[in-house]
């Protein structure tokens, strides 16, 4: 890996750059942006991204590649997730990204997904475990995956079901009502029906709808906290829950659907989770040095 390097990930919700420096144990962030372009809800919505969302991704990747390489980037790496696996035409949203930039440009697979995932969060806290699970949560699907912290996984599982896509199917009004929020519960445990994880000692869950649940419920969340979040969060106002925990506007709407698919993975994992920062980008800075280093 060279001494400071990047990874563009492009998601269902946001696409983020982390810039950062070749560290002993885990990746020594320098620089990072966010950028919305919410493009699970196209997905969601029609089955495909539009030809101005394929442009708009495009020029924002190239926008972040330029910021990269002004942070003193040596290396770029592009990711693309559920967006490149979901949409009808994923290889369309590659191929302009590729002719934007020149830089790698690639669809994880959702057991390159995971496996990134539970690099990154492990080497960014350095658990004491013996076993681990790491839950990546997006807006259109959750990858769960479970094994050692110093040697890597033993199994993954990704569910094609997350924040976003939950959110736009279920909860159309800003305030969900109890069948509503009783319906999208059974929805996702019929999704994730046939998930059996192995139990781990300790569980750690990333993404940017995790973080922002950690502002109104705190880094721990266990059965308690998070049935209480499901019945309390559609009696308040979305203004009220920006205000008093300042959570990003873009991401109050889908504190529900974060707060139900997270019990449902809590519950099967059998431990709380922990919410941490680190996730798929760390893990592609530590696969680019372990690349190098081979």
């Amino acid at each position: 890996m060279a001494r400071t390097a990047a990874v563009i990930d492009v998601g269902s919700n946001t696409v983020r750059l982390l810039v950062a420096r070749r560290g002993a144990c885990a990746p020594v962030p320098t620089h990072t942006e966010r950028v919305q372009l919410a493009l699970g809800r196209e997905v969601e919505d029609h089955g495909r991204i539009s030809d101005k969302s394929l442009a708009t991704t495009a020029d924002v990747v190239r926008r972040l590649c330029a910021h990269a390489r002004a942070h003193r980037a040596e290396t770029i790496d592009v990711l693309v997730t559920s967006p490149g696996r979901q949409a009808e035409n994923g290889s369309d949203l590659v191929d302009a990204i590729e002719r934007a930039v020149e830089a790698r440009v690639r669809i994880l697979s959702p057991d390159e997904e995971a496996r990134l995932a539970f690099a990154g969060a492990v080497a960014m806290i350095g658990p004491k475990a013996s076993v681990a699970a790491v839950v990546d949560l997006g807006g259109a699907s959750t990858e769960i995956a479970v094994g050692p912290p110093e040697t890597g996984t033993v199994w993954v599982r990704s569910v094609e079901i997350g924040t976003v896509s939950l959110t736009m199917r279920l909860f159309p009004g800003a305030n969900p009502g109890r069948l509503e929020v009783e319906t999208a519960r059974a929805e996702v445990a019929h999704a994730f029906a046939d998930v059996e994880p192995p139990r781990p000692e300790l569980a750690l869950v990333v993404g940017g709808s995790a973080r922002a649940l950690r502002r109104v419920l705190g880094p721990s969340l266990g059965p308690g906290e998070l049935a209480g979040a499901a019945s309390l969060l559609p009696m308040c106002s979305q203004q009220t829950v920006r205000r008093r925990f300042r959570v990003a506007k873009r991401r109050v709407p889908l504190l529900v659907a974060t707060a139900l698919v997270l019990a449902e993975v809590q519950n099967r994992l059998a431990v709380p989770l922990l919410v941490v920062d680190g996730g798929v980008r760390e893990g592609a800075l530590l696969e680019l040095r372990l690349a190098a280093a081979a």
